[in-house]
């Protein structure tokens, strides 16, 4: 029986255990005056997660297992002694043949696969009946012992609200056990590269050239620093010179002057910004900023700017950033106690003096915290560099130049055929961890910063 199968045959097994054992509730409580602690619900809900989860659990940990236990029983087989020894072709023999058996490809290129595909399906079928027998006896098992459970006095609300605090408790554990480990595996594999490279070499070196690394001193061509300017250039200066006065205005305009029924429409459209993905804004920039941009330099004289500048990459990453800014000024502004507004009008200030001297200096640390969260968010950004920035490492104050980024050189670090374990491959884990560091400290300092300011205001 195919997993699918098996997966509805045990669902189905748990809704015939809810439904029952709801029935039994509902008659012993027919009639009956007593205060009972739990419904008829919680019984059924009760039988069906003991008719359900064992038999889960138990396929999930099958489907790890059973792999090995059908490659195992296969190579027992007298067809299996002809196959080479270990690590030549063996493995790309055993994963034609198991592709032949479970229908996945019609042809092989070694013969020996389509010898033994035969052993791989009778072998995958027997340990799926197998499956299937203990998955059916585990749920009947824990059905039975569930459904003699359900009696008057028995409290069946306490178990499923433990039983469901406990999937609640395992789905956060989730999120903080993968962010665990992510970091974990960047620590590790950098540490690797920090054995081979010294950390002041990566960190301080100001030449970038992993295509060409001297092996006695490959610290000489992993020098980070020119990734880190293009990465601060263009996500920190040329994207927020952009976002920042236009996200300012635009929060002014739709907290101070617009209409209600303006902004009831323009600002939906204004945040439309943020849902864009990454790689059309990466289209963008390659197919019709970077010749702009590129022309307009040739027009005022600028003859070798290049099309990959880096002010076409800031540029559209800034478009991009607009919502970021504008959305958090937004909140910083209509935060501001209305006393504070009316009382600058009171005494005689205009509209932009009461903007200008009493709404924005108050504000102040919101926008500043929303900046900080658009520059975190601009540094990590990835497709708009890939497609539009350029891959040489340079330090240059001229944005019609050449350069690159830390995303843009993980993303070629990691694709091709360089050996995992080389320093070229693992410098792209030590960049992340780098990113992963910087862009922490700024959203930890941006949230304290805008908490510190709700703080102040309510």
């Amino acid at each position: 029986m195919s997993a699918i199968a098996l997966l509805f045959l045990v669902l189905g097994l748990g809704l015939i255990g809810w439904l029952t054992a709801r029935v039994r509730a509902t008659r012993f409580r027919a009639g009956s005056t007593v205060r009972f602690s739990s419904l008829p619900g919680h019984h059924g809900w009760f039988v069906a997660l003991w008719t359900a989860i064992p038999p889960l659990i138990f396929l999930v940990v099958w489907s790890m297992t059973a792999p090995a236990l059908v490659t195992d029983t296969v190579l027992a087989t007298p067809a299996a002694m002809q196959l080479p020894p270990p690590g030549f072709d063996r493995a790309s023999i055993l994963s034609e043949a198991r592709s032949l058996a479970e229908g996945r490809s019609f042809g092989a290129f070694h013969g020996l696969a389509r010898t033994l595909a035969p052993s791989y399906a009778a072998a995958q079928t027997r340990y799926d009946w197998i499956a299937t027998a203990l998955a059916l006896l585990l749920a009947f098992a824990g059905g039975a012992f569930a459904f003699t459970r359900v009696k008057p006095g028995f409290g069946a609300r306490t178990q499923v609200e433990r039983v469901v605090m406990l999937m609640l408790l395992g789905a956060s554990l989730i999120a903080i056990l993968t962010t665990v480990g992510i970091v974990a595996s960047l620590l590790y594999e950098s540490a690797r590269f920090f054995s081979v490279v010294p950390i002041t070499d990566f960190l301080f070196g100001t030449h970038w050239s992993p295509q060409v690394i001297d092996g006695r001193d490959p610290g000489a061509s992993l020098g980070a620093v020119p990734l880190f300017w293009g990465t601060f250039f263009i996500g920190a200066v040329i994207a927020m010179i952009v976002a920042i006065p236009f996200g300012l205005m635009s929060a002014i305009y739709l907290t101070q002057y617009a209409a209600p029924t303006t902004r009831k429409w323009m600002k939906p459209i204004l945040e439309m910004l943020a849902g864009v993905p990454t790689v059309v804004y990466g289209y963008f920039a390659a197919l019709t900023v970077a010749p702009a941009v590129r022309d307009f330099a040739v027009s005022i004289g600028i003859s070798w700017a290049s099309s990959e500048s880096a002010l076409a990459a800031g540029l559209v990453m800034g478009i991009m950033i607009i919502p970021f800014v504008s959305s958090m000024a937004d909140d910083s502004i209509a935060a501001v106690p209305s006393s504070m507004r009316d009382g600058s009008l009171a005494m005689g200030a205009t509209s932009s003096e009461t903007i200008r001297r009493v709404l924005l200096p108050a504000a102040l640390p919101g926008v500043v915290g929303g900046v900080l969260l658009a520059v975190s968010r601009a540094i990590g950004e990835t497709m708009i560099v890939v497609m539009a920035a350029s891959g040489v490492a340079t330090l240059t104050l001229n944005p019609f130049a050449s350069t690159t980024t830390v995303t843009k050189q993980i993303v070629d670090l990691l694709t091709g055929e360089a050996e995992f374990d080389s320093p070229k491959t693992l410098a792209a884990f030590a960049l992340g961890l780098t990113l992963f560091v910087v862009t922490l400290l700024l959203n930890i300092v941006a949230l304290r910063v805008v908490k510190r300011y709700r703080e102040a205001y309510e």
